[in-house]
């Protein structure tokens, strides 16, 4: 999406009241952490003294790393022979002049950055700093990647990205998800009615972005995949230009899905013997909606159930629950690897989440809000259509 690299002026403590959190500890005089603002909104600092995300590995997908910034040198755990040949052919078929790392980077740090300077009080710290980061610079997979993610001891996976379903994408997921693995995945960014994969994959968490005002963004993609948001407009990411590089994302569900991914870490933390379903259980019983749109009937197409606010999650009274959880499941024996019948074999999208129809999921959901979706017009349609030629060049944060 579009970059910047100064924050406009916005009111980044409006979101700290939709969330019904108060920040604490003392504001950073680095421009960076002190536009920083959903940790503001989240009341990190507070959070921290209950969960850090200590002992739990988080694995992210993505286009590759730059393993020596600043404010994740020493997170990642080793990654895949593979995601080196991956990363090495990404990086000779980019043509806009970015890093080929920039995507993961940033994704890597807002989960588990740790800052920089004085206390690590400058530059991205992530929602759970302690967390470790499993890189893995893939994910136009087959579920290669998912698979040996899970077999590598990951705890959560974490999927900014999305397309063309592939053969293996629901089946890895199933895998993980029988393992005990979370599995987060953003909706996309075309304000499109269209599936993508791996989000519409029964099991994983589809996010979408959120801003300070607690309102979802204008440019996510609306569909019933959509089951939580999470700040993704105008955030400060880590990049991989240097090791001290900065840009500021004007809006992405490739951040906001990180950011989910950060929530979960905390909550398998505290909560270690919880199942992926009664982890979303815990984010989805506490997930609340700006005043304007108090009474909505959830989940809804654009807010799925609301946005997500760690601190309750962390804090409150909620019974486990059904193994499954509130969102559909996949449903059926797990196979080891292989196809998925009747699946296509696209080639899926770069990491900007440009979507691509697939499997109806609606079906999975009841139905909930497919007949009040809007048919996208001639105006969205080439807006979509620019985008997606963006995501192609390599450009986007997803």
């Amino acid at each position: 999406m579009r970059v910047t690299r100064t924050l406009r002026a916005t009111a980044g403590a409006a979101l700290t009241g939709a969330l019904l959190l108060t920040a604490s500890g003392t504001a950073s005089a680095d421009p960076t952490r002190k536009d920083l603002w959903p940790l503001q909104a989240f009341g990190a600092e507070q959070l921290w003294t209950e969960a850090t995300g200590k002992g739990v590995t988080v694995a992210v997908l993505d286009s590759g790393f730059r393993e020596t910034h600043q404010d994740l040198k020493g997170q990642f755990l080793p990654g895949p022979d593979f995601g080196k040949q991956v990363q090495a052919e990404r990086a000779k078929n980019t043509t806009s002049g970015g890093d080929i790392r920039d995507h993961g980077t940033s994704m890597a740090a807002i989960i588990a950055g740790h800052g920089h300077g004085p206390g690590g009080s400058e530059g991205v710290k992530g929602l759970a700093p302690d967390a470790r980061i499993l890189p893995v610079p893939q994910y136009k997979n087959s579920g290669q990647a998912t698979r040996w993610a899970v077999d590598h001891g990951a705890d959560v996976i974490n999927m900014s990205y999305g397309g063309g379903r592939t053969s293996d994408d629901c089946e890895s997921i199933h895998y993980a998800l029988s393992k005990g693995v979370v599995v987060v995945a953003g909706v996309g960014n075309d304000a499109a009615t269209e599936k993508s994969y791996p989000v519409a994959c029964p099991g994983a968490i589809g996010v979408g972005a959120v801003d300070q005002y607690g309102v979802a963004s204008d440019a996510n993609n609306y569909n019933a995949d959509t089951d939580l948001l999470a700040p993704g407009v105008k955030v400060p990411v880590a990049t991989a230009k240097s090791d001290a590089a900065y840009a500021t994302v004007e809006e992405g569900s490739s951040i906001a899905t990180a950011y989910v991914s950060g929530a979960a870490a905390l909550l398998k933390q505290k909560f270690p013997d919880l199942t992926p379903g009664q982890i979303a259980n815990r984010l989805v019983k506490t997930a609340g909606l700006p005043q304007s749109k108090k009474g909505l009937k959830v989940p809804d197409a654009h807010y799925g159930y609301g946005f997500i606010q760690p601190g309750p999650a962390l804090r409150k009274d909620i019974p486990a629950g059904p193994k499954e959880g509130p969102l559909p499941m996949p449903k059926g024996k797990v196979t080891q690897a292989g196809a998925v019948p009747g699946a296509d074999e696209g080639d899926g999208a770069d990491a900007s989440g440009a979507s691509a129809s697939g499997t109806n999921k609606a079906l999975l959901y009841g139905g909930i809000g497919a007949g009040a979706l809007l048919v996208i017009g001639i105006v969205v349609a080439v807006v979509v259509s620019a985008r997606r030629r963006k995501s192609a060049n390599g450009q986007g944060w997803g």
